[in-house]
């Protein structure tokens, strides 16, 4: 009750408090690249229900020859790079902690396709709700490998407390303000998870 309080009263605060941001940062992508502004996706939450998870848009639709969408790090443009680098990308999740579909802390929501590809104790991490932001996020975001994030997603659904969640928002910060762990080597955040060998 205390984290889901938490997450409502401090998700609302911080979106009004960062409403002129919110508006800027939407004005200057519908400069630079048009519609849409918000790029929404379905990502599974707790137990894999589906939601949408929302965030400010940080690539270009550029496509090839045969029609189709370039890589991600191909698309990704120079506001993107700004925007993930210091996380504001994710500022419109706020969204989705007030609707109670996101906690501040948890293992991130991915992809809805990764759910047939998790191994048992891989799928242990839906059984929190999912976050913003979580125990990999701060021990190497994307430059650590899938098995790796796993473990340590796992290991919060174990050991998962309210001091252990402050704790996690703070080296968030730190975190975002070195901008570290934003993406694999050589990608514009980190390769696709093809799933694992073992149950």
């Amino acid at each position: 009750m205390m984290k889901k309080l938490f997450d409502y009263t401090f998700g609302l605060l911080l979106m009004l408090i960062l409403a002129p941001v919110i508006v800027i940062v939407a004005l200057i992508i519908f400069k630079k690249m048009g519609r849409p502004v918000i790029f929404k996706q379905l990502r599974p939450g707790l137990r894999g229900k589906p939601f949408y998870l929302y965030k400010f848009r940080t690539m270009n639709n550029a496509r090839g020859s045969d029609g189709e969408l370039l890589p991600d790090e191909e698309r990704l443009t120079a506001l993107g790079k700004f925007l993930r680098k210091y996380s504001v990308d994710e500022i419109l999740q706020l969204v989705n902690v007030i609707r109670g579909e996101l906690s501040f802390v948890g293992p991130r929501p991915l992809l809805m396709v990764y759910l047939e590809r998790y191994n048992r104790e891989q799928a242990r991490r839906l059984d929190v709700k999912p976050g913003i932001t979580g125990w990999a996020q701060v021990n190497g975001r994307n430059a650590i490998t899938w098995e790796d994030k796993f473990k340590l997603d796992v290991w919060y659904v174990d050991n998962g407390n309210f001091l252990l969640d402050l704790k996690i928002i703070w080296l968030t910060l730190v975190k975002v303000l070195k901008a570290e762990g934003i993406s694999g080597e050589g990608l514009a955040t980190m390769s696709e998870f093809m799933g694992s060998e073992g149950e």
